[in-house]
C-alpha cells in the first residue's frame, strides 16, 4: 500500500478504489471511523460465516458500533460496543451468543486490538 499526502488528506489506491483519508471528515474518513468499520464488519463476517456453518438461517445482520474514546491520551479508542442485530425464524439467543463467541476469536480485526481496545459485543434478536 502507498500513501499519499495531500494538504488536507491522505489517499491509497486500493483494488476496489482510492480511498481518502483525513482527520477532518470534510475531507475523507477519519482514521478511527476506518479502525471501527474494520472491526465491526470483520466481527460481523465472520459471525455471519459461523451462522451459514451451523446451518442457523437468517433473514438479516447488522452491526450497530459505539465508541468511546480518551481525550486526555491522544483521543485514542478505549471501548467499542457492538451490537449485532439479527432477524430470523426459530433464532435462539444462546446458541447466537455461543457462535458469537466463536466468531469473536477467529476475527482478525478484533485479535489485533484485544489488549489495547475492549470490545463488547451483544447481541438482540429482532422481528
Amino acid at each position: 500500500m502507498n500513501f499519499t499526502f495531500n494538504e488536507n488528506n491522505v489517499t491509497t489506491d486500493l483494488d476496489y478504489g482510492q480511498l481518502t483519508i483525513s482527520g477532518n471528515e470534510e475531507y475523507g474518513f477519519r482514521p478511527f471511523q476506518l479502525m471501527v468499520s474494520a472491526i465491526a464488519s470483520c466481527s460481523g463476517s465472520v459471525f455471519k460465516r459461523v451462522l451459514e456453518k451451523q446451518r442457523v438461517e437468517i433473514e438479516s445482520l447488522s452491526v450497530n458500533a459505539s465508541v468511546q474514546r480518551n481525550e486526555k491520551e491522544a483521543n485514542r479508542l478505549e471501548q467499542i460496543d457492538l451490537v449485532f442485530k439479527v432477524k430470523g425464524k426459530n433464532l435462539n439467543q444462546k446458541k447466537l451468543e455461543k457462535s458469537l463467541a466463536i466468531s469473536s476469536k477467529n476475527c482478525a480485526m478484533v485479535r489485533t486490538v484485544e489488549n489495547s481496545i475492549t470490545i463488547n459485543e451483544t447481541i438482540e434478536i429482532v422481528s
